[in-house]
């Protein structure tokens, strides 16, 4: 199948941002077009959180290693994750083969009754080029899956539902790992905050698909336009080497270095909020790549809707009080508004950051 049709119409829709960024002169910062370093993530063995020995010295210097690299990078890379690679691999597959489905089957749903409403593509809300993202996606609540009462053993889409969920629940298990050492190194040694408000069925999953982009100058569209994610953690499998993701650290944009053997961590908007600005929800973006497509899976920790995230420490609050669905609320009237996501300066206490539409 060619890929005219399985290709949303981005070219349409970028042509028609792009004259209407010239005839606004609103092109692109010059200082993105700056050749980017490329890093590496730190890298953690996670092995001795799940071996059964008594290295307690190994277990403390493993979540020393989380906590000082969500707090000095807000991304890490994580090996010997406990996630098999006959769970990923079986996922990577099936992720192919549902964007290769012809366009309108994926923007209708045809075959996909748990995807109702999940299928995107560019950035509807636009208004120029700088907002637009050359990537589709399938963004998935887990409960359609994890708390259906259907069956998934039959129908086209089984095999892909069934390697979804294995994922998740793999991924839910490291996430409640995570989040738990996480809230240890900052005091909350017995929280139960994440077993009683993340659940698996309050989770998401994103499939992500990046087509090449076959203009000139590719570094200056996103695959993904800049953002922090609005959740606790997020665990991304990259289900290739193809370079595209880029992150802020010390002020400059960074490009991450592929690690094949490895899952990619990135603290979330919440956790910043909850640990009080101890632990960093980094801006993060992709970036096109002219001859090559690149695929992803992130898994994203959420809690309930009504859960409310507040300072978990005894310092002086940095944000105020407030719930994931009211969180969420202003994320969808900021992007309405201003076709960009905003995030946790509107919730700083004492805030004195504002933005106008034009």
């Amino acid at each position: 199948m060619d890929s005219a049709s399985t290709n949303p119409p981005f070219h349409k829709a970028f042509k028609t941002l792009m004259e209407k960024t010239q005839r606004e002169r609103e092109g692109f910062d010059e200082t993105e077009l700056v050749e980017i370093e490329e890093c590496e993530l730190p890298v953690i063995d996670l092995s001795p959180l799940f071996e059964e020995n008594d290295d307690e010295v190994a277990r403390e210097e493993c979540k020393s290693e989380i906590a000082r690299a969500s707090k000095e990078w807000g991304f890490f890379h994580v090996v010997k994750h406990g996630i098999s690679s006959e769970v990923l691999n079986g996922l990577r597959i099936e992720q192919e083969k549902v964007f290769k489905l012809p366009f309108d089957v994926k923007k209708n749903n045809n075959d996909f009754n748990f995807f109702a409403g999940s299928y995107r593509w560019g950035s509807p809300t636009a208004t120029n080029i700088k907002q637009f993202s050359w990537s589709e996606a399938f963004h998935i609540p887990l409960a359609d899956i994890m708390g259906s009462t259907t069956s998934t053993t039959t129908g086209p889409n089984n095999t892909l539902t069934y390697r979804i969920e294995q994922f998740a629940w793999d991924a839910y298990n490291l996430a409640q790992t995570l989040a738990d050492i996480l809230a240890e190194k900052i005091g909350e040694q017995n929280s139960k905050f994440f077993r009683e408000n993340c659940l698996p069925t309050t989770c998401y999953l994103r499939m992500n698909r990046y087509p090449p982009f076959p203009m000139a100058s590719p570094s200056q569209v996103h695959g993904l336009i800049p953002h922090t994610d609005s959740c606790f953690l997020t665990i991304l499998l990259l289900q290739d080497q193809v370079r595209g993701l880029q992150l802020v650290k010390d002020g400059k944009w960074i490009a991450v270095k592929p690690n094949p053997h490895a899952l990619t961590i990135n603290i979330g908007d919440l956790f910043q909020a909850w640990s009080n600005g101890v632990y960093k929800s980094v801006e993060h973006r992709v970036v096109t790549n002219p001859e090559f497509e690149r695929f992803s899976t992130a898994y994203f920790f959420c809690p309930f809707n009504e859960t409310v995230i507040e300072n978990c420490s005894k310092q002086p609050s940095v944000y105020r009080r407030f719930s994931y669905q009211e969180y969420r609320q202003q994320v969808r009237d900021d992007v309405q508004k201003f076709g960009t996501k905003i995030g946790l300066p509107n919730f700083l206490l004492h805030n004195t950051w504002c933005r106008t539409s034009g």
